[in-house]
């Protein structure tokens, strides 16, 4: 596989390291991972087997070696986290393999710029399988870049098995618990949030916002987002709803606390997210959301699991909460709407896909060699 992964903190390493964990169940798989980074990782993880530092040929020479050493490639796909512009560097790496190549495509955007699109374009010639995660970037990429619908798969995101949804137990006097996690930075749409959350006070709700700021947003502005957002809620009279708590949590820490959410909420600013891992997990927990109407949420909660509201709407995020909140019978309505839907979303039905179209791919390439 060739991905960020652990130490490194963000989505994707995150959906990778869950990944390979749920693929070593299998003893006739053995695995590796080459890790994309800015800068040589002292400690890589026991997965790891070589190191794609972004500007390196020489690593670049090394991690391609390794990995035709393997009987099939899985390369996950986003355009900021590879070297050049535009990430366009992994095109050396994908043009140099020998083995099939399975390409997860983690963004599709409808509107690339010349350079996006001839990235992806040339992705999807030099690979062997597609994945998309959700229905709506597949059809994103056969209408807007011809792609040949044979050679996409769709696999949704994983999650974490959080056992049968139970009733969550808490005082009689305890707030209700409003959620958003995830890496913080401008887009996540938080502020509008925190906009809505005055006219909910007769509710005494606790938003909490959990998540570090993205370390590339930290890079390039500091914490002028997070700053901006703790300002804002001061500004509004709301100081005292809002929380926003920086710390990275462990899987099982994360777990616990969305079991926790009577609300989860996603106020993305995006028209153009076809994933969202925090989505999957929200989900997959029986957990009710209310979230903007990007791609993603509209193809997973548009039957009734949820409620969508338009961007940029702090009106519309109050009502919304506001009905989940004290509507008697929505939550659980919505709830168990969600818990429905978690069998097939679980990291190991995902990962059982992923052996599934590893094996077909290898089998092909080895026909086609004969």
């Amino acid at each position: 596989m060739v991905s960020t992964y652990p130490p490194t903190q963000c989505g994707l390493a995150t959906f990778s390291a869950a990944l390979i964990e749920h693929l070593h169940l299998s003893p006739k798989v053995s695995l590796g991972v080459v890790q994309v980074v800015d800068e040589v990782e002292p400690r890589p993880g026991p997965d790891v087997v070589a190191q794609l530092v972004n500007g390196s040929s020489d690593s670049a020479g090394a991690a391609v070696r390794r990995l035709n050493g393997f009987d099939a490639v899985v390369v996950q796909h986003e355009y900021g986290i590879y070297g050049g512009p535009d990430g366009i560097d992994v095109l050396d790496v994908v043009d140099a393999l020998t083995v099939p190549a399975i390409v997860v495509m983690h963004t599709v955007l409808q509107d690339p710029t010349d350079r996006q699109r001839h990235i992806l374009l040339r992705l999807l010639a030099t690979a062997d399988v597609v994945v998309t995660l959700t229905q709506t970037a597949r059809r994103r990429l056969i209408a807007t870049y011809g792609a040949d619908p044979a050679q996409l798969v769709v696999i949704p995101h994983g999650a974490v098995d959080h056992g049968p949804p139970s009733t969550v137990e808490r005082d009689a006097d305890a707030r209700p618990l409003v959620l958003t996690w995830g890496l913080i930075g401008p887009g996540k749409g938080i502020e509008w949030a925190i906009d809505a959350m005055a006219g909910l006070r007769d509710l005494e709700p606790r938003y909490l916002v959990m998540g570090r700021s993205h370390p590339k947003v930290v890079q390039a502005h500091g914490e002028v987002y997070r700053n901006g957002l703790v300002q804002r809620a001061r500004d509004a009279g709301v100081h005292d709803i809002v929380e926003l708590d920086d710390r990275y949590l462990s899987v099982a820490e994360l777990a616990e606390l969305v079991r926790q959410a009577d609300v989860v909420l996603l106020p993305y600013d995006s028209r153009e997210q076809v994933t969202s891992g925090v989505l999957i997990e929200a989900v997959a927990a029986g957990r009710p959301v209310v979230s903007t109407a990007f791609p993603h949420a509209i193809e997973l909660l548009a039957d009734g699991t949820g409620i969508l509201v338009p961007q940029r709407d702090p009106a519309a995020l109050e009502a919304a909460l506001r009905r989940v909140l004290s509507e008697p019978g929505l939550a659980d309505e919505l709830a168990e709407q969600a818990a429905q839907k978690a069998p097939e979303l679980l990291w190991a039905a995902v990962a059982d896909r992923y052996r599934v179209i590893a094996t077909a791919a290898i089998t092909a390439g080895m026909a086609e060699a004969s």
